[in-house]
């Protein structure tokens, strides 16, 4: 049996309805807790206690694919 992937994973980029900003899942915790952190800044992270409520805005891959195509 294979283990299915959570919709919301470290890397996406996701809106965050109830904080009403984008960012970027750093980490999930054992708990569920997602750890999120501004998408243009290294500090500032953020705390959502389930998936429920993120909706990807940007893949972690397709994030890459364009940071691959700018050359970063």
């Amino acid at each position: 049996m294979t283990e299915k992937r959570p919709k919301v994973w470290v890397g996406d980029q996701v809106y965050d309805a109830d904080a009403g900003r984008e960012g970027i899942v750093t980490d999930v915790t054992g708990d569920g807790t997602y750890v999120l952190g501004p998408v243009y800044m290294w500090t500032g992270t953020w705390t959502v206690p389930g998936d429920e409520k993120l909706k990807v805005t940007l893949s972690r891959d397709e994030r890459n694919r364009q940071h691959r195509d700018l050359g970063w």
